[in-house]
């Protein structure tokens, strides 16, 4: 599979976290499926109400910092991230662009945020991208 702008800036964050050199030896691949890839059936193990850690809340703003810095490269325009979450996983993600809100994903049961397949998650962020440029094209002056 080709990679794209958006899991390689996701991977770059990723990786750039891993002071230690735990993850040296892992394929990006490996390393983006363990993180944000769950099947239904590890849904199945996970309770639905259950309080988050900080480092799920970490996985998922790094996802959202990907699709700034993404859209920062493809425009050249700079975002902020900005990430509210509660410990019991109800929270909200917005990118900004200027004064533009180009991304706005609300949570709950943020614990459980996953894709179900790795083709998922690089879709996904494609498309987040995508109607993140979408939207800053309408509404820029």
């Amino acid at each position: 599979m080709m990679e794209n702008l958006f899991i390689d800036t996701l991977i770059s964050q990723v990786r750039a976290l891993d002071q230690f050199g735990t993850w040296a030896n892992k394929a990006d691949e490996d390393i983006l499926k363990e993180k944000y890839v769950k099947s239904k059936e590890d849904l199945k193990n996970i309770p639905v109400i259950a309080d988050i850690d900080e480092m799920q809340i970490q996985d998922i703003r790094l996802i959202y910092q990907a699709i700034a810095l993404a859209f920062e490269k493809k425009t050249g325009i700079m975002c902020s991230v900005v990430m509210e979450m509660s410990h019991e996983g109800f929270g909200r993600a917005v990118v900004i662009a200027e004064k533009i809100v180009i991304v706005n994903k609300f949570f709950k049961d943020a614990h459980r945020y996953s894709f179900r397949t790795y083709e998922k998650l690089c879709e996904e962020g494609d498309k987040m991208l995508a109607d993140a440029i979408k939207i800053y094209e309408e509404y820029k002056k």
